[in-house]
């Protein structure tokens, strides 16, 4: 009996794009249909958006990691714990720290790094909420700054003092949580909270740039009265190992400096010859590569343009997810000798949380404020778990306590 060889899909990443494309495939593929392997670094995936909370300490990290052996079928999906270095195309082949993998299809989900904008010493004197053990660093290292403070001679005020770069999403809910946190190691380490500093420094006029003013003001108020200090309007020159050089040489010192200022697409598929505008690859409608008939890319390295505006839309996990559904349908399409389908994404609604309780939110055309947008924001993160592995990971890692 001859044995037919099923076509090899590699998926490269198991950020929200990755993972969910996984676990799509695995739920619609047939019986031996096709060979699929995912690649990550880790054994676990983590929930990005909630990385701003371990960051500054009001979550553990732990709950933001899922076990991958926990939402894929080993039995039907191959994983792969290693790091990849490079993918050759039209070799179609994968090069990773440990060996090589062969595909027929190829997923890109590889993720995001911090975009740096040029600005002199940000790599190697700021933080980046980018990974568990980059936020457990934060955390670690905001608590040594508040231990070290009564345990020096002249109480350097740099030591309380935290600059946040950037205002966007991340960056509000991160200082948000700080707010939060901040009063408890006041408490824990005998500290007056007006000696504690929090500066959020974001270029543009305003923070969280194109969201709307009525709930950006609601939201910069309710921060302002928790001691969040914000510079809008305001570049980060350079990043020194004292602190900032802010526009006009204005010298800020601080002991901490954390980055939330963008992301771009990882520089493995620059370096390994794919079309990339900051890394990510401008894809066709069905979410392929320009230049690649077998490639798919989704998450942090798809540019997708918008065609209403005619702007990008932005990386976020509420696309990436959507995405996932798309690409994993078409890779089947592709398989089957189907057409391809084209894949728009649907907004439904964006959420920012300001700390415990407290949120600004769009839904359709509706604005949340407060205790009502926190709410929506943990029952969004909770549908991202139903959809990934069912009410048995809600209930492990939701949020269940929505007031």
């Amino acid at each position: 009996m001859i044995q037919v060889s099923r076509p090899k899909i590699a998926i490269l990443g198991a950020g929200y794009g990755g993972i969910m494309t996984a676990a799509r495939l695995q739920k619609e593929m047939g019986s031996n249909e096709v060979e699929v392997t995912l690649v990550n670094k880790h054994d676990y995936h983590y929930q990005t958006t909630w990385l701003h909370e371990p960051a500054a300490g009001t979550m553990h990290h732990d709950k933001t990691r899922i076990m991958i052996k926990d939402v894929i079928d080993m039995n039907k999906i191959k994983f792969i714990k290693d790091t990849v270095v490079e993918v050759k195309p039209d070799e179609k082949r994968v090069i990773l720290s440990n060996g090589e993998l062969e595909y027929d299809y190829l997923v890109l989900a590889l993720g995001f790094e911090p975009a740096t904008f040029g600005i002199k010493g940000l790599k190697e004197n700021a933080f980046s909420i980018r990974s568990v053990n980059s936020v457990r660093k934060i955390r670690e290292h905001i608590e040594y700054q508040f231990a070290s403070y009564n345990n020096e001679a002249d109480r350097r005020d740099d030591l309380l003092t935290i600059i946040v770069g950037g205002a966007g999403f991340t960056g509000i809910e991160f200082v948000g949580e700080l707010a939060e946190r901040v009063p408890e190691l006041c408490k824990e380490f005998d500290i007056p909270r007006d000696r504690v500093k929090i500066i959020n420094v974001e270029a543009s006029p305003t923070v969280l740039p194109g969201f709307d003013e009525e709930l950006v003001e609601y939201g910069m108020n309710l921060l302002e009265r928790k001691g969040v200090e914000f510079r809008t309007s305001t570049m980060i020159k350079e990043v020194t190992e004292d602190g900032v050089i802010l526009g006009e040489n204005e010298e800020v010192k601080a002991a901490t400096v954390v980055w939330t200022g963008g992301v771009q697409g990882n520089s493995i598929v620059a370096n390994s010859g794919f079309e990339t505008n900051r890394g990510r690859v401008p894809v066709r409608k069905d979410q392929r590569t320009p230049d690649y008939d077998n490639v798919f890319v989704v998450g942090d390295c798809a540019l997708l343009i918008n065609e209403e505006i005619d702007r990008p839309f932005p990386p976020t996990a509420q696309v990436a997810i959507q995405a996932a559904g798309a690409v994993s349908k078409n890779l089947l399409n592709l398989v089957r000798g189907k057409e391809l389908e084209s894949f728009t994404p649907d907004i439904k609604g964006t959420v920012a949380s300001l700390g415990k309780g407290e949120a600004i939110g769009k839904v359709g055309n509706k604005k949340l404020y407060g205790s009502t947008a926190s709410a929506m924001k943990k029952v969004i993160d909770n549908r991202y778990l139903f959809m990934l592995g069912g009410p048995g990971l809600v209930w492990k890692k939701g949020k269940l306590k929505l007031f």
